[in-house]
């Protein structure tokens, strides 16, 4: 068959997808979610509705102490992951190209190296718009300072468990920034120092497993914007489930919350990061006041872009204001906003973001592409392999006799997903 693979293809194919897990520096460094391709297509909207933690919380229980009414449902919250990336790097090459085996060889290389970056892009994408801790720092990265206040936000905030292991992707400019303030102490021998030295390596700081990026989200400032909250009282009450009027019972999202605003100049767009005033966090579990303003991310706008208008927001706002035992269990704040109160911007300056997260709270899930057979049967051809991750990356092959060209494909599938964005951030360098 004119347009079958040849040996030396397959066997370059192969040898590169052994290495391609290790492009995936951002990919590797999320939880995977591996789901039969079959169930997964079969599911409505492509998409899967993974749990997020449980939280608990205590009562007086003291001998003596009736609690017959503190016997509550359990509410289990889940969100929703789906394919929502199906990327392709298509190429045509003539019969006097594949002279040259190198031409094709070189190209499918590229092909794979921008289909890993495609994949740890849409990661860094996810963690820096939709994570809600913000570290705010005045300086450039320095390293230990940066890192060692995104572990003190997720620990007084109680997001620090016993097995997860935490992330920091970091731009290479800001990374390099780090392991040059680690490296210039060169009268000493530490084996870290000299590995920063000589290979620009920084590794584990502060509890975060850090890693060099080609990429991450640049943050343009919120200049210029006055917001306030409109309306007293603006909270959510977290609930599994939702009726329609039809009777049909569905899932919730709980990771956003519509709020109202009024807009006295500038334009808020996704991605700002603000707190507001009178609004602080709560540790997670014990509902103590970290003494700290919980931070915000705009995920959408809703309406308006001047005077007022509604904003999506994530985290939601949830306060003890209600009485439901959901309140109580997933309460992340001290008190609803007040009428009035002012919206404080924390990106002021536009830069690259550093984001940050538990591993448990970012999901990737590796999609499939089917093939039919009769591509053999009408000038076509395919290799197929899936990595130790289990992304499925097919390479397609056909002839085109008319003009003597041979047409290639190289195609993956894969979904993103933030479980829970209270475990993920960013740390903004160099801010006002």
């Amino acid at each position: 068959m004119a347009s079958a693979f040849s040996k030396q293809e397959t066997v370059f194919f192969d040898q590169m997808m052994a290495g391609y897990d290790d492009m995936l520096v951002a990919g590797r460094n999320v939880s995977i979610f591996n789901a039969d391709p079959v169930v997964l297509e079969r599911s409505q909207g492509t998409a899967f509705w993974r749990p997020t933690p449980y939280v608990s919380v205590a009562i007086d229980g003291a001998a003596g102490t009736d609690i017959s009414s503190n016997f509550a449902d359990v509410t289990q919250l889940s969100v929703p992951i789906g394919l929502g990336f199906n990327k392709t790097v298509p190429w045509a090459m003539t019969s006097d190209d594949l002279n040259d085996p190198q031409q094709r060889d070189r190209k499918l290389k590229s092909a794979l190296q921008t289909l890993a970056t495609q994949i740890n892009m849409a990661v860094t994408n996810v963690a820096a718009l939709q994570g809600t801790l913000v570290v705010k720092r005045t300086s450039a990265a320095s390293g230990y300072d940066d890192l060692s206040l995104a572990d003190a936000l997720m620990v007084e905030q109680g997001l620090v468990g016993d097995v997860g292991r935490r992330v920091a992707l970091v731009h290479a400019r800001d990374y390099n920034s780090m392991a040059g303030n680690l490296a210039k102490p060169q009268t000493s021998a530490n084996p870290k120092v000299n590995t920063a030295y000589e290979q620009a390596y920084v590794g584990q700081v502060s509890g975060f497993d850090t890693f060099k990026s080609d990429y991450t989200y640049r943050l343009t400032a919120a200049a210029g914007v006055t917001v306030t909250v409109n309306g007293a009282n603006q909270y959510y009450t977290p609930k599994a489930t939702s009726t329609a009027s039809s009777g049909e019972i569905q899932n919730v999202d709980n990771r956003y919350q519509t709020l109202a605003v009024t807009v006295s100049s500038g334009t808020i767009k996704v991605g700002d990061r603000f707190t507001i005033a009178g609004v602080n966090a709560v540790h997670h579990i014990s509902k103590q006041d970290t003494g700290q303003l919980k931070t915000f991310t705009v995920t959408a706008i809703i309406s308006g872009s001047g005077g007022t208008g509604n904003i999506q927001i994530s985290p939601p706002i949830i306060s003890a204001t209600g009485a439901t035992q959901a309140e109580k269990e997933y309460q992340n704040v001290t008190a609803t906003p007040a009428n009035g109160a002012a919206i404080t911007w924390l990106n002021t300056v536009s830069g690259n973001v550093l984001p940050f997260f538990d591993e448990r709270a970012i999901e990737l899930l590796p999609g499939r592409n089917g093939v039919d057979e009769t591509l053999l049967a009408n000038g076509g051809d395919y290799m197929r392999s899936t990595t130790e991750l289990g992304v499925d990356v097919v390479l397609y092959k056909f002839f085109d006799i008319n003009t003597k060209k041979f047409k290639y494909r190289a195609d993956t599938r894969f979904g993103v997903g933030m479980t829970n964005p209270e475990m993920c951030g960013v740390v903004l360098f160099s801010q006002t």
